[in-house]
């Protein structure tokens, strides 16, 4: 394989939840395409395969035929390998694709990035791989899953974890979130805005505010800050001055500062910003809100505000987002 490529396996077999396959090959093309017109010298190919128990081609529940690149054997090869959900009860998939376990820890202790979707978690949770580490799961497989493997961290209150080169997602949904935040990393901003507009009904918001991971600083331990997030979250629409904020909240307008930055690593100000664009980019999607209504609903002084805000940090006006985005939903 070309050493100058982002390589990607997708482990394949009997009962697996298609579309935790064909999703994140789209978004993923969707995200290298983008990067192939816009990076330049600096741009980097996806190396895609599909590997099975034995390599040979596998006929999914659906009826519909895979062909395998080769055997996981191979996992070591790559760099990230995402292991599907499966339909219904897991445990026949564990016992017909016994090389899976053993070879995806080995992958990832040689330093691959494993990523389990819904019930495929088992088969990192089998290899033992992820003992000591947090996980999430199927809401439906979650009580089974705690006693079959007790040395895992179960989260079932999150679609996301991360804990050092593990990622687990409960749903659908929660991987493509995952996709765009890789090919966030891959090609950078702009791609996987670009990602995320283009699904954005697969999207439902940006990986990182819904991950636990294991020991991040975002994940904080100041309760009040965190209350104050929450608050600034559900009153965005509002007038907001800070120095009221500090002091609804028993504390001064320094040391509540100090401590939001300590906490969450950027400004309030900045902070709030960001949940209003959050809310905007949600109403230009899903209702037919005038601009200038939806600037007013969200916290902004004018559709003027809100423009120069949105395009600083989206890269496009308002209106340019919600064409694509419609493009997108009613094609």
């Amino acid at each position: 394989m070309n050493p100058r490529s982002h390589r990607i396996a997708f482990t394949i077999y009997e009962q697996m939840l298609i579309t935790s396959v064909t999703l994140p090959v789209e978004m993923l093309r969707a995200g290298e395409a983008f990067a192939r017109r816009h990076l330049g010298h600096e741009f980097i190919p996806l190396k895609l395969a599909w590997l099975s128990e034995t390599g040979g081609p596998v006929n999914s529940s659906m009826g519909i035929p895979f062909s395998a690149h080769t055997s996981y054997a191979a996992l070591s090869e790559f760099d990230y390998i995402i292991v599907p959900s499966i339909w219904r009860n897991p445990r026949p998939v564990l016992r017909k694709n016994t090389s899976l376990v053993s070879n995806a820890a080995m992958a990832w202790r040689a330093g691959a990035t494993l990523i389990g979707v819904g019930t495929g978690v088992c088969f990192l949770a089998e290899s033992g791989i992820l003992d000591g580490h947090s996980a999430t799961t199927h809401w439906h497989y979650a009580e089974q899953f705690k006693r079959s493997y007790p040395l895992v961290a179960l989260r079932p209150d999150y679609f996301i974890t991360q804990s050092e080169r593990l990622y687990t997602v409960a749903s659908l949904n929660a991987l493509a979130d995952v996709v765009v935040h890789l090919i966030g990393q891959f090609y950078g901003r702009e791609a996987a805005h670009h990602v995320q507009q283009n699904f954005s009904h697969e999207v439902r918001k940006p990986y990182e505010e819904q991950r636990y991971l294991e020991g991040a600083v975002d994940r904080h331990s100041d309760e009040q800050i965190a209350s104050i997030q929450f608050w600034l979250r559900n009153n965005c629409a509002d007038e907001i001055t800070f120095p009221e904020i500090a002091a609804q909240f028993g504390m001064s307008y320094r040391t509540f500062n100090r401590r939001f930055k300590a906490a969450t690593g950027q400004t309030a100000a900045n902070y709030l910003q960001t949940v209003r664009v959050r809310q905007v980019t949600e109403l230009l999607a899903s209702t037919n809100l005038s601009i200038q209504e939806i600037a007013l609903a969200c916290g902004f002084s004018s559709q003027g505000q809100l423009t120069r805000v949105f395009k600083s940090a989206m890269n496009q006006t308002p209106s340019q987002y919600r064409q694509v985005v419609r493009k997108k939903l009613f094609s």
